[in-house]
């Protein structure tokens, strides 16, 4: 089995993984509350419910 000779760098190694986290997009859902989209498992920024219950204050 292959071994690399010498240890890679953290800039090279962060250069080949440069494009994993752009691949996918943003997944969105309907809020049960008010019907806007918001990310999952976040807060609905317009209403401030999760989960069924107000999380935050919303004016």
């Amino acid at each position: 089995m292959a071994h690399p000779k010498r240890r890679a760098s953290k800039s090279r190694r962060n250069k080949r993984r440069t494009h994993k986290r752009k691949l996918e997009d943003i997944q969105l859902k309907k809020c049960t509350n008010c019907g806007a989209l918001h990310r999952f498992h976040h807060v609905c920024t317009e209403c401030g419910f999760y989960r069924g219950r107000q999380i935050i204050n919303v004016t």
